[in-house]
């Protein structure tokens, strides 16, 4: 890593804070506490003794389902984003931010078709961080890659520099969102791992947890450097691919049935 990529990492390690001991309410127009479910955030810096990232079984992931998709849209406010008036259904359903979305792929040799939840896949090398001329995207030292909404300048290199499509820009004032996921128009964003649970002790994320609750557990989240972990040893246990490997980016996301 270059030295001003570890400036950058090292001055945003206690970037994402989280609010302790407040209750659920509406302290201005549109903005929207909620007490977190650990009463003790993070106070000390992030470090590299993890990396957190996913597996997530093909096989498992149900056609039709979109509980992954539902729950991060809870979990993060982008169930409180409005069409504006007038505006079409197909231009709000390219404009909308979406952090997770299903995608089918077909393996061109066996014609296998895969059913895969996509969104951003926390690599270790990470194009977004590459292009973004103010260290708006970076990357902490325990794998997440973020975006500073304060310094963000909405030039989108980040979303062309994706090969994953994973990024969403905000076209629209945000009227409604939570604390917890500050959003704000002309601003860049993406999946984050649900960070605000990782800086509270907690242990999963909103799209492993509801697909856990449908029964269907194709999605399981966790530590890739613990090798007693439940994430490293089913790695271990099952064949798995990332997607674009050829980029040589080392991605945090894994995939299995593809």
């Amino acid at each position: 890593m270059s030295k001003r990529k570890e400036q950058v990492d090292s001055g945003r390690r206690g970037f994402i804070g989280v609010a302790a001991g407040i209750a659920t309410g509406v302290v201005a127009p549109g903005v929207v506490l909620h007490q977190l479910a650990s009463a003790e955030p993070r106070s000390e810096a992030v470090t590299d003794d993890v990396r957190w990232g996913m597996l997530i079984d093909s096989a498992k992931c149900a056609d039709g389902c979109e509980a992954c998709v539902t729950a991060c849209n809870q979990e993060n406010g982008l169930n409180l984003q409005k069409k504006p008036k007038g505006e079409s259904e197909s231009k709000w359903d390219r404009q909308v931010a979406k952090w997770i979305r299903t995608v089918k792929v077909q393996d061109d040799l066996t014609g296998h078709v895969s059913r895969l939840p996509m969104m951003c896949q926390h690599c270790e090398h990470p194009p977004c961080v590459d292009v973004c001329p103010t260290g708006a995207s970076f990357k902490r030292a325990d794998g997440i890659v973020l975006v500073d909404r304060h310094t963000c300048i909405g030039c989108r290199y980040c979303m062309m520099a994706c090969p994953y499509k994973a990024r969403s820009f905000i076209h629209e004032v945000v009227d409604a969102k939570l604390t917890r996921t500050p959003r704000g128009k002309g601003c860049v964003e993406s999946c984050n791992l649900c960070v605000h649970r990782r800086d509270s002790g907690e242990s999963s994320t909103a799209c492993a947890d509801a697909c856990a609750a449908e029964g269907h557990n194709a999605i399981l989240f966790g530590d890739l450097k613990d090798p007693e972990g439940p994430l490293s040893k089913a790695l271990a246990a099952l064949p798995s691919r990332q997607i674009r490997a050829d980029l040589d980016l080392n991605t945090g996301v894994r995939y299995s049935g593809v």
